[in-house]
């Protein structure tokens, strides 16, 4: 289950600088992802008929204190947020000129549970890299053949007695992944299934022994020009306040 299934099932929770005051649990990433989707709707502009753009490139702004607890759940959080970013836009129908970017930052003008957006759109290609997660440690493919296991001849080696030496192997021809099974005792399960050869779709999980693996294509943003600044220094100075909202233009 990810860090951020609550926003998912539907409960977002908008949290400004009043309340942070009173609720002392600091900032929560379902916080985050509601500031996203607002800077979104707020800043997506009508170019055409049937053309509505969006920024692409985000920073995350907030406290010393929550951008350590943030920072520590390293890149699986911002997958999450990248993901969720462009769930939204495709619902909304939004486009981008490049590839969605997000990144955090520490700013210490902020109260502790407070969050503020920059925004840009950016121009760029976008590079799609194929990765596996196991145990929370990612792995990008970068051959056609990954051997996942616990000997010490896998390619990626688990710690894991449930699992035989070369337990499964993960293809990439570059364009489409398969999940295959080595012969192993134990067996392999895809989504919960039994597996022993199959088409691997982003976000599936293999299960081996205790030992989970999911496979992503990862969005990488590549370097671009900006299209438009959604908020200047001027602006984004003029619109901090610590008690009237979180996130956002001044009221």
């Amino acid at each position: 289950m990810g860090i951020l299934d609550s926003f998912e099932k539907g409960l977002e929770r908008a949290v400004n600088g009043a309340f942070a005051k009173t609720f002392k649990s600091g900032l929560q990433p379902v916080e985050i992802t509601s500031a996203l989707r607002r800077e979104l709707d707020t800043k997506a502009a009508v170019v055409s008929r049937d053309r509505i753009l969006a920024p692409n490139r985000f920073t995350v702004r907030m406290s010393h204190a929550d951008f350590q607890r943030m920072s520590a759940l390293g890149q699986t959080l911002i997958d999450e947020l990248t993901g969720l970013v462009q769930q939204h836009g495709r619902e909304q129908r939004y486009q981008f000129a490049g590839g969605v970017s997000i990144s955090l930052s520490d700013d210490r003008g902020l109260s502790e549970g407070m969050v503020q957006i920059d925004s840009s759109t950016v121009k760029g290609g976008v590079a799609w890299i194929p990765v596996v997660e196991v145990n929370g440690k990612r792995y990008p493919l970068t051959q056609s053949h990954t051997v996942i296991g616990r000997g010490s001849d896998a390619d990626i080696t688990v710690d894991d007695s449930g699992t035989s030496r070369r337990h499964v192997e993960i293809l990439w021809d570059g364009t489409r992944a398969q999940v295959r099974d080595l012969g192993s005792t134990n067996g392999s399960q895809l989504n919960g299934s039994p597996v022993s050869q199959a088409i691997l779709e982003p976000d599936s999980v293999v299960t081996i022994g205790r030992t989970r693996i999911i496979f992503r294509v990862i969005a990488q943003a590549s370097a671009g020009e900006p299209v438009s600044e959604r908020r200047s220094d001027a602006a984004r100075d003029r619109d901090r306040h610590d008690m009237g909202g979180f996130w956002g233009p001044s009221a």
